[in-house]
C-alpha cells in the first residue's frame, strides 16, 4: 500500500513539473508571395515586393520582407511589411483598396516566441537601407521633417545611436532607399563604410559602445 502511494505521490509531482516546465514556440515562415508596392511621390510606380507571413506556434503573427539575420542564437531580426486600408471615408471597404507598405524592423526571440519593434533612430522606411551586422545596424536616416540625412550606426538594446553624422539634405531622388547605398560591414576587426555619393565616402571602426572614424589611408589598408 505504502508503495502504490509512493509511486502515486511521484507520478503527481512528475506531472506538476512537466505542466510548470515552458513549452518550446515554434518559429518558422510561410511561402514567398510577390505583391506590388506602389512607390514615388505620387505612388503610381508599382514595384514588387516578396512578402512572407511569420508564424509562431502556427498562429500568424505578421508579414515580414527580405532575409532575416541572426544576431544571437535565441535573437534575430527582420523587417516588417503590413497592408493599410487605401479608401476614402465615402468608398465601401474593397479588397482593392487594400495596399502593402514597407515598415521597419522587428525583434524575434526564439525561446518566449516574443515579436518586438526594433527602435531605429531616423530609420525611413522608404528612403533608409539597413544593413545588420552582430547586434549593430548601419543606414542612412532621414530627420523628422524629411530634409536631412544621417549616417547612423546602432545597437540593439541602446536608446542613442553610437553613431550620427549628418551628410546634407535628402537629394530629389524619388526612389526607394536613396538615401545611400546600403552600409558595407566589415569584421577583425569590425567596421563599417557609408558611400552616400558626391564624395562621401568613410569608414568607422566599431568596439563596444564606441565608435571611431578611420582615415582612408587606414581603411584602403583592409581592403
Amino acid at each position: 500500500m505504502r508503495t502504490l502511494v509512493s509511486a502515486y505521490v511521484m507520478t503527481l509531482l512528475l506531472a506538476a513539473v512537466a505542466a510548470a516546465a515552458p513549452k518550446p514556440h515554434v518559429i518558422n515562415f510561410g511561402k514567398v508571395m510577390v505583391v506590388k508596392w506602389f512607390a514615388g511621390t505620387d505612388e503610381m510606380t508599382a514595384l514588387d515586393l516578396k512578402v512572407r507571413p511569420l508564424f509562431v506556434d502556427a498562429k500568424l503573427r505578421e508579414f515580414t520582407l527580405g532575409n532575416f539575420h541572426d544576431v544571437t542564437d535565441r535573437l534575430f531580426v527582420v523587417r516588417r511589411a503590413f497592408r493599410v486600408n487605401d479608401a476614402l471615408s465615402d468608398e465601401p471597404v474593397s479588397p482593392k483598396f487594400w495596399r502593402w507598405e514597407r515598415d521597419g524592423w522587428l525583434l524575434v526571440d526564439r525561446g518566449t516566441g516574443r515579436i518586438s519593434p526594433v527602435s531605429l533612430p531616423e530609420f525611413d522606411s522608404y528612403f533608409s537601407s539597413a544593413s545588420w551586422y552582430r547586434d549593430y545596424v548601419a543606414y542612412c536616416g532621414v530627420s523628422e521633417d524629411g530634409k536631412k540625412v544621417s549616417a547612423v550606426v546602432a545597437q540593439l538594446g541602446r536608446r542613442k545611436p553610437l553613431l550620427k553624422k549628418p551628410l546634407g539634405p535628402l537629394s530629389d531622388d524619388e526612389k526607394s532607399d536613396s538615401a545611400c547605398a546600403a552600409p558595407v560591414w566589415q569584421r577583425q576587426p569590425a567596421r563599417v563604410t557609408f558611400d552616400a555619393g558626391k564624395d562621401q565616402k568613410f569608414t568607422y571602426s566599431v568596439r563596444g559602445h564606441s565608435i571611431d572614424m578611420i582615415d582612408d589611408e587606414d581603411a584602403d589598408s583592409t581592403d
